[in-house]
């Protein structure tokens, strides 16, 4: 996409995000600044309701939020992240370092500049699911040091790997996915301020193809948008494509329900090994079609499973085990 990504030209504000639950923790961290942790699956938007708390917190939020995605730094060589000009104004005459150095001064120089506006400044440490022991030994350290002027805002998608000393000095959030309709207001929003014709059967469309990824669908309806001029049914579905594999999942699930474990694994052994689908987009089109198929109880227990399998999926080098289970547990009766 050439033009801004709507996620970044239509953000939330703390009032339009999706969540009632983060919207109440938000408000009150607005009021009265503590450091946090917002905790929950891709796309459901954590990042989006740290940029719309700073946005309302600070008179200039673009100088007194400073971010820092922990991938930058873990996932790169000291060459890609001396020459970042990101990072010029903490690294200039700093080449000789250690990577490991690097990343520690660079965190405290974020944390050590006093805010533009106001009694303090935000720093967003995205992805920290990423950051080794070590280093989150010297986090603790610099969230000491300057704990009068600096709130930490941490987004990670396994508060697990958080040492305690981290999570003994943060407020625990949680961002769950949003649930299907709160995806399609969260859309409508988007298109009406961005001036674009829709029905709602395309903003349901798109909902579903996100499947509780926020950012998928909003950028889903923005490639609508720009090739069809509409996010109407016809304009998402032309666009997008048929979403998922409904007639193999839903067999597979037919197939769990009746305690056909053998059929079930079958039919996940063609979507990963035939067809070439990751685990995640798996489970993200097992409980799209998972919701047209239960209610109640049984629908509770599919995310109660879900949540466990995509934990799993981020830590385990096997899909086909943590699917596997979820298949093993879908035909177990559901207690009213």
């Amino acid at each position: 996409m050439d033009a801004p990504l709507w996620t970044d030209q239509y953000a939330p504000s703390v009032e339009d995000l999706p969540q009632p639950t983060v919207r109440e923790y938000l408000t009150k961290a607005r009021d009265e600044p503590i450091n946090l942790v917002l905790y929950g699956p891709k796309g459901a938007g954590k990042t989006a309701a740290a940029r719309a708390l700073a946005r309302q917190a600070h008179d200039d939020h673009d100088n007194d939020l400073v971010e820092l995605n922990v991938a930058d730094f873990f996932d790169r060589t000291k060459k890609e992240i001396t020459n970042d000009p990101r990072f010029d104004q903490f690294l200039t005459g700093k080449s000789r370092m250690s990577k490991r150095d690097m990343i520690n001064h660079v965190l405290k120089e974020s944390a050590s500049y006093a805010p533009v506006s106001g009694q303090y400044k935000t720093v967003l440490l995205d992805n920290a699911e990423s950051i080794r022991e070590d280093f989150q030994q010297a986090l603790r350290r610099v969230m000491e040091q300057y704990a009068e002027n600096t709130q930490f805002v941490i987004a990670t998608r396994q508060p697990s790997k958080l040492i305690p000393p981290i999570k003994s000095r943060c407020f625990p959030v949680p961002v769950n996915a949003p649930t299907h309709d709160q995806t399609v207001t969260a859309l409508r929003r988007i298109v009406d301020a961005a001036e674009v014709e829709y029905d709602d059967e395309g903003l349901e469309y798109v909902a579903g193809y996100g499947g509780g990824d926020l950012r998928k669908s909003v950028l889903g309806a923005q490639t609508t948008a720009e090739q069809e001029g509409e996010v109407t049914m016809q304009a998402a579905y032309e666009t997008l494509g048929d979403i998922g594999n409904d007639e193999k999942i839903t067999e597979m699930l037919e197939a769990a329900e009746g305690s056909d474990f053998s059929e079930a694994r079958s039919h996940l052994d063609d979507l990963i090994y035939t067809e070439g689908y990751d685990g995640a987009e798996i489970l993200e089109d097992v409980l799209r079609v998972g919701r047209s198929r239960y209610d109640g109880h049984r629908l509770a227990k599919l995310y109660e499973l879900a949540g466990e399998v995509d934990m799993g999926l981020t830590e385990s080098t096997s899909d086909r085990a943590q699917l596997g289970h979820l298949l093993a547990e879908i035909g177990a009766p559901v207690d009213a």
